[in-house]
């Protein structure tokens, strides 16, 4: 207990003075120095905890969307046999597509065929022109100039003949005007043909 009352010795709490701290009794300045550093100490885990709180936070905000994509990736991977089954399917309809559009060397049996069904219609052809191609993204197409006369039975017959070709045809801008004893009809027919230089 003597000790105890020497190390507070001659200390009175209202005239303590922090510029006279190294003249404080030894009991004085430990209890300050156990403040300090359990003050320093204190506020050191809080911002560490702070800190850790916060990274935990972070971690959770990014849970939902991970949630999600592991959900899409379970089903994608759960339909996989059914979508392999859906992309052998379109390619195989794109295959089968591709055999409807002509090559360079089919062209020309295109317009012979286009003018066979003229003549069986009856018509009177009077040009079949095929004009420069134009590309588009994924293909080129193959613009042709038809222009024949005849009958209006006759005209709708070649034109339901050309739309039956096994091939890609599609009629556009057509134009009927009155000729000399019939209907003189012009008509633009594209093809189409598979870019495949990309």
């Amino acid at each position: 207990m003597g000790a105890l009352s020497n190390a507070f010795k001659g200390f009175d709490i209202n005239n303590l003075d922090a510029n006279e701290a190294g003249n404080w009794p030894i009991g004085v300045k430990v209890i300050v120095y156990v403040f300090l550093f359990s003050a320093l100490v204190g506020a050191a885990i809080y911002f560490y905890v702070n800190d850790q709180y916060i990274a935990v936070e972070r971690e959770i905000a990014k849970e939902p969307p991970i949630k999600k994509e592991f959900q899409n990736k379970a089903f994608q991977v759960a339909n996989l046999p059914a979508l392999r089954k859906q992309m052998a399917d379109v390619e195989g309809r794109f295959s089968e597509l591709l055999t409807q559009l002509p090559t360079d060397k089919e062209v020309p049996g295109l317009l012979e065929d286009i003018s066979d069904i003229g003549r069986g219609a009856g018509l009177s052809i009077n040009s079949i022109a095929l004009q420069s191609e134009r590309k588009s993204k994924f293909y080129i197409e193959l613009p042709i100039n038809i222009s024949v006369a005849g009958t209006y039975h006759e005209l709708g017959q070649f034109v339901s003949g050309v739309a039956a070709i096994d091939r890609i045809v599609t009629l556009h801008d057509f134009k009927v005007s009155p000729g000399s004893g019939s209907l003189v009809m012009t008509i633009q027919a594209k093809t189409y043909r598979y870019d495949d230089t990309k």
